[in-house]
């Protein structure tokens, strides 16, 4: 991973994954959504590429805690790593679900809760991402602001987000597929400009202030992610 980072560095080439979270394949209207956002990423001069987490064997995490002492996760046979490392080695994120009864599938919640680290050690700073979402008839907003929620926990600024709404037919459809568009090309200027979002910003400055309690307090047992903490500059020895 550490030559793949060095050599995207030097060439200066922009990432955007797009972590895709619906199970219904190529009948996704979820992944219509994705698809427009990472065109409009593309066309802004993107590199784009899609995780597909349904399509993935990604074990549940067991709370062992092993990714904040080592850094590491202690499951290291199935899916999860090779897809978490594309994330992190990303610029930009997007995430993509339906609504299921107020929450993302179970095939993401599961990627996400083996993500804990990145929540943990903020690996998303310096990342900017965005969501898109579709549901049947309500739910959409709950959605939106719980994925773009955990970009602000991993340590990102997210830039928007959209949805559409089936029950309103295929004109809102036609509408979330214009906004994902614009939405994919606005990640690439916001990373570009490193676009100041001063309100996320705000928090998330507050989130690592009360989280370094909690780091310091777990030193020995959060080694790992003590360390990062130090080295990021968050918390003064």
């Amino acid at each position: 991973m550490d030559n793949y980072l060095k050599s995207r560095r030097y060439l200066k080439i922009m990432k955007i994954v797009g972590i895709h979270g619906s199970p219904r394949g190529n009948k996704s209207s979820t992944l219509k959504l994705l698809n427009a956002a990472l065109d409009g990423a593309k066309k802004a001069g993107a590199e784009v590429e899609i995780i597909d987490v349904t399509k993935l064997k990604i074990n549940y995490c067991i709370g062992c805690f092993t990714c904040y002492k080592k850094g590491k996760c202690a499951q290291q046979k199935d899916d999860f790593i090779p897809a978490f490392e594309k994330v992190l080695a990303a610029d930009g994120v997007i995430f993509s679900s339906p609504v299921y009864i107020d929450s993302v599938t179970a095939q993401l919640k599961t990627f996400m809760d083996r993500m804990t680290d990145a929540v943990h050690s903020k690996l998303f700073d310096g990342k900017y991402g965005f969501s898109v979402v579709t549901s049947g008839g309500g739910g959409d907003q709950i959605l939106l602001d719980y994925l773009n929620g955990y970009i602000n926990r991993c340590g990102g600024l997210y830039t928007g987000g959209t949805s559409a709404l089936m029950g309103k037919g295929p004109a809102d459809m036609e509408k979330a597929i214009k906004r994902s568009g614009e939405l994919g090309e606005d990640l690439v200027k916001a990373i570009t400009e490193k676009r100041s979002y001063p309100d996320q910003e705000r928090i998330l400055k507050a989130s690592r202030e009360r989280f370094a309690m909690a780091i310091k307090f777990n030193k020995d047992a959060w080694a790992a992610d003590y360390a990062h903490w130090v080295e990021k500059g968050w918390i003064k020895e």
